[in-house]
């Protein structure tokens, strides 16, 4: 049987050996360490979340790939690649919106999301080895619970993909050899009936810190992803009922320092309904859990005022003088000074920040990615160190809330507002479209690729993004070659049915 490169990985099933060193020991586990499915005792129902663990491995390793970040924040007209001198190629992706297929970038992003697919269906397979040998309710409920848990990552994985490629191949077997792609509708169709409404049904219904597994997906983060995957497809009843569900649970809050959010103290607090976790287990030397560079990536250099101490990133990424122009006339305080952070001056943190190398690259970076050098563990210099990885926020549940209510002839202001209160913004009365995008494109800047999917969704990408070169023909990323290498079915039309 034909194997194909994008879901090539290591033989057997992705279950995790314990690794019990802290209190998010089951987020520790590396992919890489896993047993043969032969090895594995199913009759010891205890060890179920095993499984699971190798799942959430593949997520933050795979899915916060550098790679995977830089060319999905750089196409939406405020972001750029940041650097001339490194990575050239990024500049005509996400300024000019010139695309190379063999560009070693596309084919990383190709291949870690559908090996999170994969990953998570070996999983659902052992699962349900697990549940052979069940014999009580509780042990049920969590198997349930576990599967909600997986099945919330492979969804998230489908949309990351739908996101970057558009239609894409549904992948319902790892060892499946028809590789032709489906219509982006039904991608999202296939998600909605075969993921997220299971999770929705059997995933627990609290916050991420609420959870055994603490920071561990929950029906709530099922539900937000549905609630994006609507937004796509135009259903805005859904997308009011997806993030009522989220709303009137009471679970979730702003949390009330904009700046802090993102910064250490802000992690697995009540607004967070993903995250990537990372940890250096409070020690300055030693095993660390972390991403591919995620941080570092969008790093200038950083150097303590208080005690000296240095780190160094990167240097990518960086807003354009059109964004942050747009950015100073809106009056923002608050979220100017979280998101943006500015060569040759002083962070409210006491870090002073590098300027540019030279004057060919960015001299502001993205302020979510920077965690003050006195949150840094004494002993730790890589940028961003043991921060988590934000994916989604209630911010993010509020203003689709508000969009859904005013596309829909009602009134959007309460939610809307509530993100403006936090921002020291004032509120609006009668909240319009327009002031949605707007609200969106300030406070989710430079978060996942989201504000190109607003450009998209709003028809408005042709009007930002066309002077740069944009057309609707390159909406999406196109097929890495090396994928249409191995499989040349996935050159046909996409299905639609």
């Amino acid at each position: 049987m034909k194997k194909h490169k994008y879901i090539i990985a290591a033989a057997g099933v992705a279950l995790a050996m314990s690794v019990a060193v802290s209190s998010c020991d089951y987020l520790d586990i590396e992919p890489e360490m896993k047993v043969p499915e032969e090895q594995v005792d199913f009759t010891n129902t205890s060890e179920m979340y095993q499984a699971v663990s190798g799942v959430y491995a593949i997520v933050r390793t795979a899915g916060c790939h550098w790679p995977v970040n830089l060319v999905t924040v750089i196409r939406d007209g405020d972001v750029w690649s940041g650097r001339y001198d490194d990575q050239a190629e990024m500049v005509t992706v996400g300024c000019n919106y010139v695309y190379n297929n063999s560009h070693w970038a596309f084919n990383d992003i190709w291949v870690n999301h559908y090996t999170i697919i994969r990953i998570a269906t070996e999983a659902l397979k052992s699962l349900d080895e697990y549940a052979k040998y069940i014999t009580n309710e509780a042990d049920m409920k969590k198997y349930l619970s576990y599967c909600a848990e997986v099945r919330t990552i492979r969804a998230w994985a489908y949309y990351r993909l739908v996101q970057t490629f558009g239609d894409v191949t549904i992948l319902r077997d790892p060892d499946q050899t028809d590789l032709q792609r489906s219509d982006k509708r039904l991608v999202y169709q296939y998600m909605l009936e075969g993921d997220l409404d299971y999770a929705w049904k059997y995933g627990e219904k609290l916050r991420p810190n609420e959870m055994e597994h603490i920071g561990a997906y929950t029906a709530y983060t099922a539900r937000m992803i549905a609630a994006k995957v609507y937004l796509e497809l135009g259903d805005y009843a859904k997308v009011e009922e997806c993030t009522n569900d989220i709303i009137t649970s009471r679970k979730f809050s702003l949390y009330p320092d904009f700046y802090q959010l993102f910064k250490i103290p802000g992690k697995l607090c009540d607004e967070k309904l993903m995250e990537v976790q990372c940890t250096d287990f409070g020690m300055g030397s030693g095993d660390i859990v972390d991403t591919g560079h995620f941080f570092i990536l969008g790093g200038p250099g950083i150097t303590s005022i208080t005690d000296g101490r240095k780190i160094n990133g990167w240097g990518f990424v960086g807003y354009t003088d059109k964004f942050l122009n747009w950015m100073k006339a809106r009056g923002e305080k608050v979220r100017a000074t979280t998101s943006v952070i500015y060569g040759g001056q002083m962070t409210p943190s006491y870090d002073f920040v590098d300027n540019a190398a030279n004057s060919n690259n960015t001299n502001n970076w993205n302020g979510k990615w920077y965690v003050p050098m006195s949150q840094i563990t004494p002993g730790r210099y890589q940028y961003g160190c043991a921060n988590n990885v934000c994916v989604l926020r209630y911010a993010e549940v509020l203003l689709m809330n508000s969009e859904a209510l005013v596309r829909q002839g009602k009134d959007g202001d309460a939610p809307f507002n509530l993100v403006r209160t936090r921002a020291e913004m004032n509120p609006i009365t009668g909240v319009t479209l327009q002031d949605i995008i707007d609200e969106r494109r300030m406070e989710l800047c430079c978060e996942w690729g989201t504000r190109y999917a607003d450009l998209l969704r709003y028809g408005l990408a042709e009007e930002f993004l066309g002077p740069n070169g944009w057309n609707p023909s390159r909406a999406y990323y196109p097929v890495p070659a090396e994928q249409l290498n191995e499989s040349p079915e996935l050159e046909l039309p996409p299905l639609t049915h």
